[in-house]
């Protein structure tokens, strides 16, 4: 077991690093950034917490003993009134949600297109361009819809983007260095999102209660029969979240000097 005391470890880089279980005592995280981690069961107690901005799959997490959770998701339907619609409970309810994200995307993109097509490649606080955005979202369909519900083996484009999390998988396309014009990821974006709205027109309760026919080919997902309830609610929480990400890095671009 190592050991970091009185140790000055400040700019370090933690990455596919294991910390379950450690102890962290009288450390200053001042300016830190977690992207990507697991903080379940984490106990913060002692703490000073300022200027702190957390997001991400947040449940059961109590501030001085109250949890907060009901409270954060009472303000967000507030604030993004399609938001309970992500939630939805049957075929129709999904149908509801695709037709909010359809809306709300065709926004964000004429947002886009009024924008210097260069800022559209620029990462905001190392986090995906608008451009790698649209094409992560290209990937999620390929492989949530495309391959795990209409069972096409590779469906994937070579634009196709996996989450950085992902290790490289044999015929998945990972090119980081592509830049696309967005006219280009756009009609890709509108084949997938067609793709989708064709899944859910014909999409009935008793189909949305079962599971998918496992694709026996090698790829991602892996060759398995899956919810098809799990697999269009993930398409619904990507399209939802991956759009206010792009929203608020917009925002940021937008405030640059120039």
């Amino acid at each position: 077991m190592s050991d970091f005391t009185h140790k000055d470890l400040s700019g370090a880089r933690f990455e596919d690093v294991n910390l379950a279980g450690a102890d962290f005592h009288r450390v200053d995280l001042t300016g830190a950034r977690f992207r990507v981690v697991d903080m379940t069961r984490v106990t913060i107690s002692g703490a000073a917490l300022a200027d702190v901005d957390i997001s991400g799959q947040i449940d059961n997490v109590r501030v001085n003993g109250v949890d907060v959770v009901p409270l954060v998701e009472a303000e967000l339907d507030r604030r993004y009134p399609d938001r309970a619609k992500m939630r939805p409970g049957d075929a129709a309810g999904y149908r509801e949600a695709w037709d909010a994200l359809e809306r709300l995307w065709q926004q964000t993109v004429a947002r886009a297109r009024r924008m210097d097509p260069e800022l559209l490649h620029q990462q905001v606080n190392g986090e995906w361009s608008f451009i790698e955005t649209l094409r992560h979202l290209v990937f999620a369909t390929d492989f949530l819809v495309n391959r795990a519900i209409l069972g096409q083996p590779s469906p994937w484009d070579p634009l196709d983007l996996p989450g950085d999390e992902r290790p490289d998988e044999p015929g998945i396309p990972r090119d980081r260095d592509a830049r696309p014009p967005l006219d280009q990821v756009l009609a890709l974006r509108a084949d997938r999102m067609a793709a989708v709205r064709d899944v859910l027109a014909s999409l009935t309760d008793e189909q949305l209660a079962g599971r998918t026919q496992p694709v026996t080919e090698p790829g991602h997902p892996e060759p398995d029969s899956i919810p098809v309830r799990r697999c269009l609610q993930a398409v619904l929480d990507e399209e939802w979240q991956h759009r206010l990400y792009a929203e608020r890095d917009l925002n940021a671009l937008e405030r640059q000097p120039g």
